[in-house]
């Protein structure tokens, strides 16, 4: 009878089963990880793409009601170049020159920063960040121009135009999309 309990398997996995089930989600991780960092880039660089298009809109509503548009300081303002964490939205533009004038604020904090540049029917607006952290800031803007036109004003940020992919050249008007043909591809 003592032969026998001792002959009887006793519950519980092996190391063989053991080293298989922690393979299997090492391998697993190494698929999942680099994806949903590719999506938490995406979803931060739509947060700029969505507040330049809400920009616009209040720089519209603007014109509409006083037939001129507003410049606005790069706010937030930050000590160096963009950082990869979000900020609390600080307007430092001066009093009738900023994004209080056109009633525009984002909510809670960011990650990019914004400006608009102004001159008679023309205006770009642009948002920069390092959104990845790799010291490459990804810029992206709007450039409204009088009749879709190549636009006229460079932005306190330095964006032009979007990017045409197919001119190489930061070209297109009246459109939200990357000022250069790195923004937005760097690790996505």
């Amino acid at each position: 009878m003592m032969t026998r309990l001792l002959a009887r398997r006793r519950g519980g996995f092996t190391l063989i089963e053991l080293m298989i089930v922690v393979a299997i989600i090492g391998i697993l991780a190494a698929i999942a990880i680099p994806n949903f960092v590719r999506f938490q880039l995406r979803s931060k660089s739509s947060e700029g793409k969505t507040n330049l298009a809400g920009i616009r809109t209040a720089e519209e509503s603007y014109f509409a009601e006083y037939g001129t548009y507003i410049t606005a300081a790069i706010s937030p303002a930050m000590l160096a170049v963009p950082s990869s964490s979000k900020q609390n939205f600080v307007d430092v533009g001066a009093a009738g020159a900023n994004f209080n004038t056109i009633g525009w604020a984002p909510e809670g904090q960011v990650y990019f920063r914004y400006a608009v540049n102004s001159m008679a029917t023309d205006y770009t607006a642009d948002a920069q960040a390092d959104i990845d952290a790799n010291g490459v800031n990804q810029l992206w803007g709007y450039a409204r121009t009088a009749g879709g036109a190549a636009p006229t004003v460079a932005g306190s940020l330095t964006c032009a135009g979007v990017w045409d992919p197919t001119t190489s050249m930061a070209n297109l008007p009246n459109q939200v999309g990357p000022c250069d043909g790195t923004s937005g591809q760097s690790v996505f």
